[in-house]
């Protein structure tokens, strides 16, 4: 499939084109070529669905990270059965993603004979969308829900400084021949890389997502970056969910609170080192009747009520969009890309778009 003009600025290219390109650039780098494939399939699957604040964006973060010395790319796993309904992964200091994937058949088959399971990774990176982390368990029927802390940027309701990360939560549930519904929400009044992407374009914030390093509320992204921090959102109520994140994601997995490690001695670092929690519930344990007939039934008095779009829709949507027409990505990102990548990858850029 050739590279086709979106714009003047953006170019589509197949999913498997991109992510051969993202995992070749991951082990130029420094990566296994088992973590380059995992984390090359995260990114380019985040970018088919339109997430572009964890597309081929988070890119640069990954390989100053990588150079800093702060994440072992190579890391592997060492997955322990801790109880029947218990899973615990030491990450070794490296990427979240290959921790999950190792642990990931145990997860299920556990879930399965025990109706619910638990997944502890500690001492591990996570740098990417949450969503993409429980979409395939609702694919196989099941319920999950996965928490991770993040580094500390966010201030708690009626606090003086930065102690909690972003803290995202995402939940994923089966339907009734439907894709799986699917959230996935930052505890802070806006996704850190969202803050990322409007000072790189130069876009003021709407009020109430941050506050500069005196600690006056601010609509510039660049002030919140440049050592102010984020609000949670919903004041109090966000504030405790992202406590909560903590208490699963560090606390119970033994990983790093927000607040609890330093990247000070590797200049460069972006990625936080924490801890991540799994739960993934088999329903069919219940005795509710078919839980995706039931979802449904949810869903159809949502849209009886006004809801027009359930979560997840905008990203279907996106994504069947790229399966038939390819990825989008800006042009000079790909450029950019394959020369990360050491050279030219894939199909002639788009005649005239060259730089």
């Amino acid at each position: 499939m050739s590279i086709m003009q979106d714009n003047p600025t953006t170019v589509r290219i197949p999913l498997a084109e991109l992510s051969a390109l993202l995992a070749r650039i991951f082990e130029r780098h420094g990566t296994s070529a088992q973590v380059a494939a995992i984390l090359a399939d995260n990114i380019a699957c985040a970018q088919r669905d339109g997430s572009h604040s964890h597309g081929v964006f988070r890119i640069p973060g990954y390989l100053s990270t990588l150079a800093s010395g702060w994440v072992d790319g190579k890391a592997v796993p060492v997955v322990s059965d801790s109880a029947p309904g218990y899973l615990n992964v030491d990450a070794r200091n490296g990427f979240a993603q290959p921790a999950l994937a190792a642990a990931r058949a145990a997860l299920v088959a556990k879930a399965r004979n025990n109706g619910i399971a638990l997944l502890a990774i500690h001492d591990s990176h996570h740098f990417a969308a949450l969503w993409p982390d429980v979409e395939p368990f609702a694919r196989e029927g099941l319920v999950a829900l996965t928490f991770v802390n993040s580094m500390a940027c966010v201030v708690p309701h009626g606090g003086r400084q930065a102690l909690f990360g972003t803290n995202p939560i995402a939940f994923a549930a089966p339907r009734d021949n439907a894709d799986p519904l699917v959230f996935d929400l930052a505890t802070s009044a806006i996704a850190h890389g969202d803050v990322q992407i409007a000072a790189r374009e130069g876009r003021r914030l709407p009020p109430g997502f941050g506050v500069d390093r005196s600690g006056a509320p601010t609509q510039d992204p660049a002030a919140i970056l440049d050592g102010g921090a984020l609000l949670p959102f919903g004041g109090h109520k966000g504030s405790a969910l992202s406590m909560m994140v903590e208490l699963l994601a560090a606390a119970l997995t033994g990983g790093n609170f927000s607040f609890d490690f330093t990247w000070a001695d590797h200049p460069g670092a972006q990625t936080p080192r924490t801890g991540q929690l799994f739960i993934v519930i088999d329903p069919s344990r219940g005795t509710g009747g078919n839980f995706a007939q039931r979802a449904e039934a949810l869903i159809r008095a949502m849209h009886d009520a006004g809801q027009p779009r359930m979560p997840g829709d905008r990203r279907y949507q996106e994504r069947r969009e790229a399966e038939s027409l390819g990825v989008a990505v800006d042009h000079e990102q790909l450029v950019r890309l394959r020369e990360l990548a050491g050279g030219h990858v894939g199909s002639d850029p788009v005649p005239g778009l060259t730089p």
